[in-house]
This record gives structure tokens, C-alpha cells and sequence, in this order.
């Protein structure tokens, strides 16, 4: 089965999809969670793509059970967020990526795919250094990449391309294949991020630095600072989960040193 069913109708447009799914560092499943927090965005669609995991997701303080995979959206803002609460597993990503990027494609939808780029040294800082340092002055790296007309987007929100070639791999390097096999618009957003644990530090720096110039939101990233801890400490689990899963699971960019 490889379909996205709409749950709740919102009415769009020419939306921009942010997609959130987890990879090195959180980066782009905290930025995600934090835009449909903030947004207090709707619940609009299943996603249903072949290869996910037959598991159903509760909350706390909630009832009803929701698929692992979601699409939410903000008709004010003409804006979509793709959720995901498990890992996409590397044998799924290509019948994943073609399912959502084919939506996406015919409903005129311009994506954002987020990922994180490991920072050399801080493989093996422990966890107490590393939450000192969240929140700090330094500000992460970040540079774009794109498909179709994404450039432009890039170019107007003054987003450098990457110092050095590189790979995109794991969900977010499928979603984005696809992305250019079709000739689809999109826009990759990559940040320098911790390689083994959760980083907000890195999510903000996304949010503030691509997101917002990219899409024109006003999205208050203080949160990301000042509930840092939290943050780290309710995303652990998933981060421990895309530790042991295999490196090809984990969205993230690869500088390719010696093939160039």
C-alpha cells in the first residue's frame, strides 16, 4: 500500500512541506515538531507509504491512536509539516520517497528536507560537556542544496551552497533523489549538528538561519534554548534508536573526501 489519506481537510494553496523525519542530531525532527507546536498546527494526513512499520502512536493525555508517519498543516500559512516518530528503514526509503515525493509533486507542494551534517570532534564528547554547550554563542554551520528552481530560494534567502562535495544519505537522500529524478522544485537544508546527541542547539540555527528567510515564518526559537535539557532528554530514546540502526538509516550529509 502506498497512499497519503487525508484525515482533516485544510484548505491549500501552493504550500511549502518542512520535512521533519529523524536523522543525525534530531535536527530536522525537533525543527519540525517544534514549527507544528508553535503553529499549533492540524493533523491533515496519514501517511500510509509501503515499508513503514505496522505500529499505531498514542499520547499522553490522548486517546486516539495516529500512524507513525504524518502530515500536518497551517491553512494561514500555507505550510506543511511531515512527522515521522520511527526510523525509516534503509530498505523502505526508495518506495518511501517516491510515495511522498509523488504526492507532493501533484498537489503542487514545494518541500524543505532538513539534515544534519556531523561535526568532526564531537563523536565522543559525553553527555554533560555536550549540554553545556546547547544554547551557547556559536552558531552552527549551515549551507543549502537543491533541485528544479530551488537555487532561487536559496539565492533570495542568501543561503550559501556547501564548502566541499558531499552525499546525501538515509530518507532525507532518498526523498531528495527523487526530488531531482523528477525535476521537482526543492530545497535541502543542511546544518552542522552532534553526531550522537540530540542537538536544539543545531534545530535553531535551521529555523532561524534557513526556514524563516526561506518561507517568511515568524517562529519564536527561543523554546529551543531555554527547554534545551528537556528537549535532550525526551529525544535520547529516539536518538539511541538511530544510533543502532544501520548508518544508511540515519539521514545525514557525508563529505565525500578523496573522490573528488
Amino acid at each position: 500500500m502506498a497512499t497519503i489519506t487525508i484525515e482533516n481537510e485544510v484548505d491549500l494553496e501552493e504550500p511549502t512541506c518542512i520535512e521533519g523525519l529523524p536523522g543525525v542530531g534530531l535536527v530536522g525532527k525537533i525543527a519540525a515538531d517544534h514549527i507544528i507546536d508553535t503553529f499549533d498546527m492540524t493533523y491533515h494526513a496519514a501517511v500510509q507509504c509501503s515499508g513503514l512499520p505496522p505500529v499505531a502512536i498514542y499520547h499522553d493525555e490522548d486517546s486516539e491512536l495516529k500512524p507513525p508517519v504524518r502530515l500536518y498543516a497551517d491553512a494561514e500559512r500555507d505550510l506543511l509539516v511531515l512527522h515521522s516518530e520511527v526510523p525509516i528503514a534503509a530498505e523502505s526509503r526508495e518506495a518511501f520517497a517516491n510515495c511522498v515525493v509523488g504526492w507532493l509533486e501533484s498537489n503542487d507542494v514545494t518541500p524543505l528536507f532538513l539534515s544534519g551534517l556531523p561535526k568532526q570532534g564531537q563523536g565522543q564528547t559525553d553527555d554533560e560537556e555536550q549540554r553545556t554547550k546547547i544554547g551557547g554563542e556559536h552558531s552552527p554551520e549551515l549551507f543549502g542544496v537543491a533541485t528544479g528552481d530551488g537555487t532561487d530560494h536559496l539565492d533570495a534567502a542568501g543561503i550559501v551552497p556547501p564548502k566541499q562535495s558531499g552525499a546525501m544519505s538515509g530518507p532525507t537522500g532518498a526523498l531528495l533523489h527523487e526530488a531531482l529524478d523528477r525535476g521537482l522544485t526543492s530545497v535541502g537544508l543542511v546544518v552542522e549538528s552532534n553526531p550522537q546527541f540530540p542537538d536544539p542547539n543545531a534545530s535553531k540555527a535551521l529555523l532561524d538561519h534557513g526556514i524563516a528567510p526561506i518561507t517568511g515564518l515568524d517562529i519564536d526559537t527561543s523554546p529551543l534554548t531555554e527547554q534545551a535539557e528537556e528537549i535532550q532528554t525526551a529525544r535520547q530514546r529516539l536518538a539511541t534508536q538511530m544510533q543502532q540502526a544501520k548508518t544508511e538509516e540515519s539521514s545525514q550529509a557525508t563529505p565525500l573526501r578523496g573522490f573528488q
